[in-house]
């Protein structure tokens, strides 16, 4: 297999993916700045095949986005408002409970509850949400709350972030999303999310929620203003992190999509087909223990997102339902992908279907 290489310069990475072994920063690098997409496809497809053979995952799933006001106001966010701006809103407990109520018995095993930092919300708000989230749901895991918003709870309440996470927990918290990690460096995040918690704080309160128990995914959002050596050094602190604590699920690249922000710029697009598949390939050479690479078709397309079964990724991510945070940037695809959809994408790529839950756990196969 190496033959197919000999014309890329990446013999020798080739090589030491193909025993298996860790790459390190310069490797990483080396494939980022790399124009032999195929090569690294290649590479990233021979690392997803040792781990998980044909199989690809989805799941079904429905996200609540309860508020969209929020005081960081990042400017590379097209969800946030003030609670003045046309467009803010908060949803009821009711409303929740209600959307929510709306899918039982419809099969769905995951609620994706994410929002902004509203400081007219308590704590008992999120206490009382979850309650009826899982009064509405029982059986479906809750896989709600950003480590940007655990952190707001934590400094607004006077509470620690374990705090925060075992009260939410009780109240019927599963998992955490991987949200908010944006891009680590402090000089990316004194740009774009100032007002942000730092890198290091966001992997503190994943590291915390691991000591609970709790699973969790990871992600990062590229294609703003971070340089190549930053979308690294971000993985490597993932794969450090997971080195110690084995807690995350998934990681998730999300594509930074500028329409309606403060960064959107004449002559700046969404990313690239071409650096989407790259950075779906990197995920699964570099974070060589998180067993799942995630292409979020909401950001990328359908369509980028089948072809990238061939880069490494093994999990289509779910139905979703609705999803606004990132349609009001300028998101073209749909808020829902039918069950049905899916299935014939994932076996129209030579793949096997296989339906989960949150963590994992098979629920029908084919």
């Amino acid at each position: 297999m190496i033959d197919f290489y000999k014309n890329s310069g990446l013999e020798d990475i080739a090589a030491r993916v193909e025993a298996g072994l860790r790459l390190d920063r310069e490797d990483g690098l080396r494939l980022l700045k790399s124009d032999d997409l195929l090569a690294v496809g290649r590479m990233a497809d021979t690392a997803r095949q040792r781990k998980h053979g044909d199989r690809v995952y989805y799941i079904l799933n429905r996200h609540i986005n309860h508020t969209n006001i929020c005081v960081n106001r990042c400017k590379f966010c097209a969800f946030g408002r003030d609670e003045t701006d046309v467009g803010a809103y908060t949803l009821t407990l009711d409303e929740i409970e209600g959307k929510a109520l709306a899918y039982r018995g419809r099969g769905i095993t995951e609620i994706h509850i994410v929002g902004g930092l509203n400081e007219k919300l308590p704590l008992d708000y999120y206490v009382e949400m979850l309650k009826r989230v899982r009064r509405a749901l029982p059986g479906v895991i809750i896989q709600s709350f950003t480590a940007v918003e655990i952190d707001y709870l934590a400094r607004v309440n006077g509470m620690t972030a374990d705090q925060v996470l075992a009260v939410l927990k009780e109240a019927g918290l599963d998992s955490l999303p991987g949200g908010g990690a944006e891009v680590f460096s402090q000089r990316v995040r004194d740009l774009v999310c100032p007002k942000k918690i730092s890198g290091d704080r966001w992997l503190g309160v994943h590291e915390a929620a691991h000591g609970l128990g709790m699973k969790t995914n990871a992600t990062m959002l590229y294609g703003h203003v971070e340089t190549l050596e930053e979308r690294i050094d971000h993985f490597i602190r993932l794969r450090e992190l997971q080195d110690r604590t084995g807690g995350f699920l998934a990681f998730i690249p999300l594509a930074f999509h500028p329409k309606n922000t403060q960064l959107d710029q004449p002559g700046r697009s969404s990313s690239t087909g071409y650096d989407d598949l790259k950075m779906l390939a990197l995920a699964r050479l570099m974070l060589d223990n998180f067993d799942h690479i995630k292409a979020f078709w909401i950001m990328i397309g359908p369509k980028i997102a089948q072809v990238s079964l061939s880069f490494g990724v093994n999990d289509l991510d779910g139905t979703v339902e609705e999803e606004k945070i990132v349609h009001d940037a300028g998101a073209e695809t749909d808020q829902r992908l039918p069950r049905e959809e899916i299935v014939r994408m994932i076996k129209a790529a030579g793949r096997i279907p296989v339906e989960r839950d949150t963590l994992y756990n098979i629920i029908r196969e084919g």
